[in-house]
Formats: C-alpha cells, sequence, structure tokens
C-alpha cells in the first residue's frame, strides 16, 4: 500500500479541549497536503475547518455528544442538524453507554436512529451526503454488547461503527490506567458482525504505522488518529 493511498484510510483528528483555531488549521493544512480521508475536530471548530477545506476532497468530521454519549438523543440530533448546517459532512456520534451496559438496547437503538435520521434530513436539505458513524467505546464493554450495539449501528442506518472516544478512563483494582483505545480484537469482532459492506474505523492509541497496518488487516477501513503525519511519512511502500 502506498503513502497516498494509507493517507486516504486517515482522520486527521484535533479533539483536545483547548485546541485552538490556529491548531485547527494546521491539521487542515497537513489534511490536504497528505490526501488524508477527514479531519475529525469538535463542533465549534465546524465552521473553521469547512472554509479551510473548501473545494478540497478533505471533508469535515466533527463528534456528537462527544465524549460521553450520555446527551438526550434530541441534543444529539439536533447538534448534528447544526454541525452539519455549519458544513460537516461526517458525523460521529457516541452510544448511550450506560444503556449499552445495562443492555437496554432498545433506546440504544432508538438513540441512534435518531442521529441517523436527523443526519438524513439534513442530508437533503445541504444536498450533500452526509457519513454517520457510531461511537461504542469498546473499552467498557464486553464482547456481547459491543456486537449487539455493532447490530443496533446497521439496524439505524448508520454507515460505520467507530472503537472509541480515546477519552474514556478505565482503571484496574490498583488504580493502574489501562487501554482505552482500539484493539486488534474488537476491530475484527466489530467487523465480523457488521458484515463486508458496512465501515468499521478504528480509533484511540494509534500513534504508529505499525498499529494502522495491524487494524487495517483486522478490518478497519477508516483510522482514526492524531498522528496521521508521522504514520504517512513512517510508511513503507
Amino acid at each position: 500500500m502506498t503513502k497516498k493511498e494509507i493517507a486516504s484510510y486517515i482522520d486527521h483528528t484535533i479533539l483536545a479541549p483547548d485546541a485552538s483555531v490556529n491548531e485547527v488549521m494546521q491539521v487542515c493544512f497537513e489534511a490536504k497536503k497528505y490526501g488524508f480521508a477527514s479531519v475529525c475536530i469538535n463542533p465549534a471548530n465546524v465552521p473553521v475547518a469547512a472554509t479551510e477545506l473548501q473545494g478540497t476532497d478533505v471533508k469535515v468530521c466533527t463528534v456528537i455528544g462527544f465524549p460521553l454519549g450520555a446527551n438526550t438523543t434530541e441534543i444529539k440530533a439536533l447538534e448534528a442538524k447544526d454541525a452539519i448546517r455549519n458544513g460537516a459532512s461526517e458525523i460521529d456520534m457516541v452510544i448511550n453507554i450506560g444503556a449499552a451496559k445495562e443492555g437496554r438496547l432498545s433506546y440504544v437503538s432508538s438513540d441512534i436512529l435518531g442521529v441517523v435520521q436527523a443526519c438524513r434530513e439534513e442530508e437533503k436539505a445541504v444536498n450533500r451526503n452526509i457519513i454517520v458513524k457510531v461511537i461504542l467505546e469498546t473499552c467498557l464493554l464486553d464482547d456481547e454488547t459491543i456486537k449487539n450495539c455493532c447490530l443496533c449501528a446497521k439496524k439505524a442506518g448508520a454507515d460505520f461503527v467507530k472503537t472509541s472516544t480515546g477519552f474514556a478512563t478505565l482503571k484496574s483494582g490498583d488504580g493502574r490506567l489501562l487501554p482505552n483505545g482500539a484493539s486488534e480484537h474488537h476491530v475484527k469482532l466489530m467487523r465480523e458482525t457488521v458484515g463486508p459492506d458496512m465501515g468499521v474505523k478504528a480509533s484511540g492509541g494509534i500513534r504508529s504505522a505499525k498499529m494502522v497496518q495491524a487494524m487495517i488487516e483486522a478490518g478497519a477501513n477508516r483510522i482514526g488518529t492524531s498522528s496521521g503525519v508521522p504514520i504517512v511519512e513512517n510508511w513503507e511502500e
């Protein structure tokens, strides 16, 4: 795979709460230079990114209900519509993780569906294709729950399932921080569950070309990372 091909997998990400406008503009510059799939930014930065990326093939991606997923469906839907009106073409929404852990799959399904429907309505209004990705926060869920949530997302008409926000705090019994991002196991499980026709995005803790290769081999067809530049530059064709 060439550097150009691997760049096309990457959502070039800056989601830090203190990200400045200049930093967002720099990420947009890098995305244009390397040909990344999108820039993934917080909703307040969507207008800036939309202006910077106008006329390019790089999409504007933003996050909804981020990072906790605990907003009401109505607020998530409104947030998604607002982002699309401001120029976003890709919406990464966080599920209600508590509902998923409790097995309240009807709520998980209706929550996802509410955002998907809002995006489809706004898609018609702006005459622009909108991609919806559903963030599961896999480090907080067991395998059976991950499979069920993937099926909820598929049934709701989402385009992708996504592993992680990268912001979850998972600790061992003695207080040590545990991995909170993408794993090959979870990506493989998600791909097997949704089949070949739905997208799988691996995100969280992906910082090297080796990790990207592993995630793609496990079944990911999109990679969320803030390390896109060194990954592409170190990629061996």
